[in-house]
């Protein structure tokens, strides 16, 4: 009976394994494969795409084909996947490599002239397929740091032909995991006002303990009604301390299984859902990211299979059950958490928190408009998974518009009135989140219409109307006015804006465009030489930069090159 048991639950796995093609896809990298982060883990309001393949913490490896085919898309851009190259294959298949370094020769090229006749650093293109065809095992990149990454890496994924991102472990892409997944937190949730756990109406953290097999198990539960559970879980692969997701959850209740959140496959449609799939203010107010195990309004993730009532369980009055959370890696180490639960039915009901409720209610399948003084905000139908009740205030330019702590479906506009400032301010004004302790200023994209400022969010918070009146700073890093520079491979300048940020840059040699590489982490703009764009001897570089409020400053110097 045990056997036929643990066959029924690894059997699912196996089978999701066996679906894609084991032998196709060969190692991105010639050194090995050690995680930064692995498949579907929980990022700031999405799952992880791929595979960050650690670089020894350095730049400039060799990065590989996975197969053959053709590059079907490069993009570039300051944030994001940074120096992004993607190749489709004859099996439907398309891989990804970001934050790169540079691309190979013959793709350098290509995109480097399809820069500079856009004048720009920021592109994307979509090659044919016969323009830049690859073959197997040919080195297509150099590793590298390139837009959002925070430490040398190369970002690897794998998207079937409807776009959707796949585990490339599926793949036979192979990471060495023997250690069992960890579980840090388990909190239970009632559904409802008719339901609780432990004498409370709210969410409760239950307390876990671990035992030597590296299992987990809670104290006994009292409960009553509909009740949920959620876990906080990550896994660690070996030779890296990072603490990464794990591959498939189950449930079962009193031994039937209630649900299961297989991690292999999602959409990026999908993946901002992830703020309904995680306890959102146990996440924003004390860094601890709950994975809710049911399913509520609104989350639409396709990661859920098998899901029995929405995943939560019902427990009656003088009843003793089991819930038990399977949890797995791709590896199939597994964890297994065991909670008893005693049915209790209190005489009289706890209340619930909501008895002092803010005093704005928003129905979440509707328009609202606030307004108070000269801020108005414009809510969409849908941009709260649930009916709210905020707190919504002005006071000298600055919106209170509740806490960071519920998560949005969609962005909501705020309207500020600048009809009262005179016309010489007017362009120097944008709207700032006030983030942190000390409430720094930090720019959301504002766009102007008459006297009104318009900016856009995805999240509560406080607000302000904010001027910037400072022009950029900027500073030459290898060179100065006047001097020869004939040894220096690269032309290196330092940018930066203390408030609304950099908003465009465009430098010039002797009257013609460079291509120069911002580098946002370090404010830091590289020329390449080896571009052959200068032919003098004598050289006049000319920089304009431009902040998000329109301030410019600008540099010229003159330099001497053989």
């Amino acid at each position: 009976m045990k056997y036929s048991l643990f066959f029924l639950l690894i059997a699912p796995i196996c089978y999701a394994q066996a679906e894609y093609p084991q032998d196709y896809f060969r190692d991105p990298l010639d050194i090995p494969l050690v995680l930064a982060g692995n498949f579907a883990e929980l990022r700031s309001n999405h799952f992880h795409s791929g595979l960050d393949i650690k670089t020894q913490q350095k730049q400039g490896f060799n990065v590989y084909s996975a197969a053959p085919g053709y590059v079907s898309r490069i993009k570039i851009q300051h944030y994001g996947y940074g120096k992004a190259l993607y190749i489709t294959h004859p099996n439907g298949y398309t891989s990804v490599y970001a934050h790169l370094k540079k691309f190979s020769p013959r793709i350098e090229a290509y995109i480097k002239q399809c820069q500079y006749q856009k004048e720009s650093y920021e592109v994307e293109v979509f090659p044919n397929a016969n323009e830049l065809p690859i073959s197997s095992d040919e080195i297509i990149a150099l590793s590298g740091n390139s837009g959002g990454s925070t430490a040398p890496h190369l970002h690897f994924e794998i998207r079937d032909n409807e776009e959707r991102p796949i585990n490339p472990m599926l793949f036979g892409i192979n990471i060495k995991d023997t250690s069992k997944p960890s579980v840090f937190k388990v909190y239970a949730y009632a559904k409802d006002e008719n339901s609780y756990i432990n004498k409370s109406n709210n969410k409760v953290e239950l307390r876990l303990i671990p035992d030597k097999s590296g299992n987990y198990r809670v104290e006994n539960v009292e409960a009553y009604g509909l009740v949920g559970f959620g876990v906080e879980t990550t896994d660690k692969q070996d030779y890296a301390p990072n603490n990464n997701g794990i591959y498939d959850i189950q449930t079962f209740f009193n031994g039937s299984k209630n649900l299961e959140i297989d991690f292999r496959r999602f959409s990026f449609d999908e993946s901002n859902h992830v703020n309904r799939f995680v306890d959102y203010e146990l996440s924003k107010t004390k860094k601890v990211n709950i994975q809710k195990l049911f399913v509520q309004k609104g989350n639409t993730l396709s990661l859920f299979m098998d899901v029995e009532d929405d995943g939560y369980v019902r427990i009656e009055d003088s009843t003793s059950s089991v819930y038990k959370i399977r949890i797995q890696d791709f590896k199939g180490n597994e964890a297994w958490v065991t909670i008893p639960v005693i049915g209790k039915k209190m005489k009289t009901p706890p209340q619930s928190s909501m008895e002092n409720k803010p005093p704005i209610f928003v129905l979440a399948d509707q328009v609202a408009n606030l307004k108070k003084d000269n801020v108005s905000v414009y809510i969409p139908a849908n941009t709260f998974y649930d009916d709210v009740n905020l707190d919504f205030d002005v006071k000298s330019d600055t919106l209170y518009f509740y806490k960071d702590i519920i998560p949005l479906q969609k962005s909501y506009s705020i309207y500020y009135d600048i009809g009262n400032y005179n016309e010489a301010d007017k362009s120097k004004l944008f709207i700032a989140e006030l983030m942190g302790y000390y409430k720094r200023p930090n720019y959301i994209y504002t766009t102007r219409k008459g006297d009104s400022l318009i900016g856009k969010s995805d999240n509560l918070g406080t607000f302000a109307l904010t001027t910037d009146n400072e022009k950029p700073k900027i500073t030459p890093i290898n060179f100065n006015d006047g001097k020869w520079i004939s040894k220096e491979n690269y032309l290196k300048v330092k940018i930066s804006d203390d408030l609304s940020g950099i908003s465009k840059y465009r430098a010039t040699i002797n009257g013609k465009w460079i291509l120069m590489e911002y580098d946002y982490k370090t404010n830091m703009l590289t020329y390449d030489f080896s571009d052959n764009i200068i032919s003098e001897t004598e050289n006049n570089l000319k920089l304009i930069v431009t902040d998000n409020v329109g301030n410019s400053a600008t540099f010229e110097a003159t330099f001497f090159r053989k």
